[in-house]
């Protein structure tokens, strides 16, 4: 079935349908008045040429002006209403789209490029755009165009008209035939664009890698390749569409020489009147617009269905992570509990956790330690769901997790990733980033957080000196309104990791995650932080993952991961009295904190 993927816009055309109809209407008194002008015109010729008298001349002018001037009346508040609602619905599905965007989860975007999103998100989303506005507008158009015309044509002449109308069957079949065809070469040339897209974000997010190891002229070449071959295959489809509109005139203005040579026999012999002849070669003229805007609407509405198919492979991405099921939630003190869980990525079949037991109470700090790809970072995503545990196996105040509002348990907990990401905006904006509203269960009196509901520059400069980012931002030429640049990369790694840190505690949540956060730092600054981190985390429930004994000494329970499994338990002095990985740890970081300080 052609054009499925267009019928998924049946719901944002219902919300809109009285300003629809509106401007249909104002589209069918412009079509009627169109072609009331040939028919006034038919009785002018036919009544001058008997007696041609000044007030008849006054009388036809002004009404073929009136007329005009209504239908341009009504052709404006067509395009502008219909046009109008076209740009309403293009911010809807572009909205909409977005919102699914935010909706899916982390593994979505592992195998998905953010390039390729983007060109689903903008040059797709505009060319269903032009089938929302100019297509719907042109293709009512040119039916109403065609039967008010071809009515108006059988009345004076059937045998001229079904003469006409041969060729037009052909135009029809012409623009089937290329249609389908303009269908598949505008996909491939979406598909190229995407690609293209990709290829420049990434070159550009990894402008400083591409630097380092001199490879310009090679992502050069590599964009050349990719854009020569857009060329080509958008070259493809202008030499598809370039012969559809020769192929339709061709057809058109052979009609229009039978209709000349047939009818003006008939006028020889009296068979229809001069006027009538006028009028029916200006019906036949007025047709030829539709004709060839068919050909153009048909473009449309295959671009259009070509690039809805592209934007329905986001809307229809399955959502793995969602509300099911809520319980009612008040407050979240802050305990985790981790009951038997095993845990695979989506997709895959190897388990990355086994048999996860851990009870965490409310306020406790938990460090996790252990090699690299133990599943350390894997753990503790869980908590917030970004990636989803399988039911019963993690609670949070004994609710399990996958029933409490998504918004609520990520607004109860501030998360500090392994990769720190800022956005293009000021230090304050990055900092205040998560400040829409108070966590559940949180009070500024329990925590001695300073500011209240909104965003307060208290607040934000409480958590950058937390942080031990407050004196950086002090040396910077416009303090907290200093612009961090794409992803941060006026700051340092580390200044990048503290600004993340002061942006999860400024939140205000019950549950802090440090997702080896400080790995940037000096071993003074982590100290200096971790100080002053202390009061913030008395109250809160934290974890933290680390690769440092120094950052984890203090922690009131260290876990050692392995494999996916919890090998070690305890303090800090348990552990190192042990024989295990933990151990190992602090005895190597002893033995390299001596160097450094010999």
């Amino acid at each position: 079935m052609r054009h499925v993927a267009l019928l998924r816009l049946v719901p944002y055309l219902e919300r809109h349908q009285k300003g629809l109809l509106f401007g249909l209407l104002c589209l069918l008194l412009t079509t009627a008045f169109a072609v009331a002008s040939p028919w006034v015109l038919r009785f002018a010729i036919d009544d001058l040429s008997r007696e041609l008298t000044r007030e008849r001349l006054y009388l036809y002018a002004g009404a073929l002006v009136s007329i005009v001037a209504i239908e341009g009346l009504f052709r404006y508040g067509m395009r502008t209403i219909l046009i109008g609602i076209s740009r309403e619905m293009e911010y809807e599905l572009r909205r909409d789209f977005f919102a699914r965007l935010l909706e899916l989860s982390p593994s979505y975007y592992q195998v998905q490029r953010v390039g390729d999103i983007m060109s689903r998100g903008s040059s797709d989303v505009q060319a269903v755009r032009a089938v929302l506005g100019p297509g719907i507008m042109y293709t009512a158009n040119t039916l109403a165009t065609f039967v008010g015309a071809i009515a108006l044509m059988l009345t004076i002449s059937p045998r001229l008209t079904m003469i006409a109308l041969v060729p037009l069957g052909m135009v029809s079949v012409l623009v089937r035939v290329f249609g389908r065809r303009i269908h598949e070469r505008f996909t491939r040339v979406q598909e190229q664009l995407s690609e293209m897209t990709a290829l420049v974000q990434e070159s550009l997010s990894g402008i400083r890698v591409v630097r380092a190891y001199v490879q310009e002229p090679h992502e050069i070449a590599s964009f050349e390749a990719a854009n020569d071959e857009f060329v080509e295959r958008n070259a493809g489809l202008i030499r598809m569409f370039g012969s559809l509109y020769p192929g339709i005139q061709l057809l058109i203005g052979s009609g229009a020489v039978l209709v000349l040579w047939l009818g003006g026999g008939m006028v020889i012999r009296g068979t229809i009147s001069l006027g009538e002849f006028v009028a029916f070669g200006s019906y036949l003229v007025m047709l030829h617009w539709p004709m060839i805007a068919l050909g153009w609407v048909v473009n449309l509405f295959e671009r259009g269905d070509a690039s809805m198919a592209r934007i329905l492979e986001v809307l229809d991405a399955k959502v793995e992570i969602a509300d099911a099921d809520p319980a009612p939630v008040t407050a979240l003190p802050g305990r985790v509990e981790f009951r038997g869980l095993r845990f695979a990525y989506p997709g895959t079949d190897e388990t990355v956790l086994h048999d996860i037991d851990l009870d965490v109470p409310a306020g406790a700090t938990v460090a996790i330690v252990g090699p690299t790809g133990a599943g350390k970072s894997t753990l503790v995503s869980l908590i917030p769901r970004l990636f989803e545990a399988a039911p019963e196996t993690l609670f949070l105040d004994g609710t399990d997790v996958r029933r409490i509002p998504l918004e609520t348990l990520r607004g109860a907990v501030g998360f500090v990733p392994q990769e720190t990401f800022l956005f293009s905006e000021t230090v304050r904006e990055n900092i205040a980033f998560g400040i829409q509203a108070e966590p559940v269960g949180a009070t500024a009196e329990s925590t001695g957080v300073p500011g209240s509901k909104g965003v307060s520059d208290e607040r934000v400069e409480w958590a950058a000196g937390i942080a031990q980012l407050s004196q950086d931002i002090d040396g910077f030429r416009n303090g907290y309104e200093t612009f961090v640049g794409e992803r941060g990369i006026t700051l340092s790694g580390g200044q990048k990791q503290r600004a993340a840190i002061a942006r999860a505690i400024a939140t205000d949540p019950r549950i802090l995650i440090f997702d080896d956060s400080l790995s940037a730092v000096d071993t003074y600054t982590e100290e200096r932080i971790l100080n002053d981190l202390r009061s913030v985390m008395d109250s809160r429930t934290t974890f933290l993952v680390s690769h440092r004994v120094s950052t984890v000494q203090n922690a009131d329970l260290i876990v050692v991961l392995q494999e996916g499994r919890i090998t070690q338990r305890g303090t800090h002095d348990e552990l190192v009295a042990q024989r295990g990985f933990y151990a190992e740890l602090h005895r190597r970081q002893l033995l390299e904190r001596e160097v450094q300080t010999a």
